[in-house]
């Protein structure tokens, strides 16, 4: 499923449950520097575009576009590995949360990096062995999914001579990304989140429900607590996400 067929599917109910995490936000608009000009790559509906700088914003999904609030920047129907604009075109451009759905990761960011001066990227990290242990979820419920692309911010990094910055999960994350509910498990119960979070998406049904209800089950029955109870302890996870930086 390409990027804009994924997001055709999951971006119905995409606004319910995918706003903006302010310290996360924070992270990122710091990492863009003194940028006035901001190029927003696979923008969504645009929840983590800076207010206070100039910005355009590329997103090939027609349903996600149809979802920008009125008053968001400008919106091009365009892809990472293509972008319509000249050499050095912006300040900055970033991309959140979508670099592992891109056909050709590697050939986006340098198309950022071509129209760009800074490059910010949020993404994560993940060997076969971290995807399946540092998240419980992935771990206990969702043996049978694949991996997100093993090593692709450290591939990514190295491509565009990026320095990479650890994104914690903070416990209330008011977006609600695959890792989000961490320490609030019950909420993937809920389908309105699922369908918002590509993973699911992209799982047979049949699967999908064995592991609702497996989930289901360990919280009425105590057994998720048992299993994960030192993380009510924790006010922010390290989950494998990170922040690229470029130049450093």
């Amino acid at each position: 499923m390409r990027n804009a067929q994924l997001y055709d599917t999951i971006g119905a109910t995409y606004n319910l449950t995918r706003r903006t995490e302010p310290r996360v936000a924070a992270q990122v608009w710091a990492a863009l520097g003194e940028a006035e000009t901001v190029l927003n790559v696979g923008a969504g509906t645009g929840s983590y575009e800076p207010a206070d700088r100039d910005v355009i914003a590329v997103e090939p999904s027609a349903l996600m576009r149809a979802q920008r609030p009125a008053n968001a920047a400008p919106c091009v129907d365009a892809t990472a590995e293509s972008l319509p604009f000249e050499d050095q075109s912006f300040d900055a451009a970033m991309a959140f949360a979508t670099v592992h759905h891109w056909p050709d990761p590697i050939a986006g960011v340098l198309e950022m990096q071509r129209v760009a001066r800074r490059v910010v990227v949020f993404t994560c990290d993940n060997t076969e062995e971290s995807w399946r242990h540092r998240f419980w979820l992935t771990r206990d419920y969702l043996t049978q999914v694949e991996a997100s692309p093993v090593g692709l911010a450290t591939k990514l990094a190295s491509a565009l001579g990026a320095r990479m910055e650890p994104v914690l999960v903070p416990w209330d994350c008011a977006d609600g990304f695959f890792e989000a509910y961490w320490r609030r498990p019950e909420a993937y119960l809920d389908e309105n989140v699922r369908r918002g979070i590509s993973v699911w998406a992209r799982m047979d049904p049949e699967a999908e429900q064995t592991a609702v209800r497996s989930l289901g089950d360990d919280l009425e029955s105590g057994r998720w607590l048992e299993r994960n109870r030192e993380l009510l302890d924790l006010e922010a996870a390290e989950l494998g996400l990170r922040l690229l930086i470029a130049p450093t």
